[in-house]
């Protein structure tokens, strides 16, 4: 399944065109100039388990790292990612 995913910066979210009219989003906030804030991840039901969810956080992430930006992660969906993917976690916003 080829996935097309588009970057919204006014409504700061990463887009997944299903077909069907349906979308796949991943949500994020700027809480801090350099610090994205990934807040949501939603995926219809009819398109869950193929593994849309972690392309647009994968997507989520690049972008973070292409621009120098920090990353907190508030989506419980974007946490569990990131733990089991440590290439990531060096974008984490420290707590200092």
């Amino acid at each position: 399944m080829e996935i097309n995913i588009t970057h919204d910066k006014k409504y700061q979210q990463f887009t997944a065109s299903l077909g069907n009219d349906e979308e796949a989003k991943l949500a994020y906030a700027t809480p801090e100039p350099d610090v994205l804030n990934f807040t949501h991840t939603f995926v219809p039901e009819s398109a869950r388990g193929k593994g849309i969810a972690n392309k647009l956080i994968e997507e989520g992430l690049c972008y973070a790292e292409q621009n120098g930006l920090q990353v907190v992660a508030t989506c419980p969906v974007v946490q569990k990612f990131i733990q089991k993917n440590p290439d990531y976690h060096r974008l984490l916003k420290s707590d200092s």
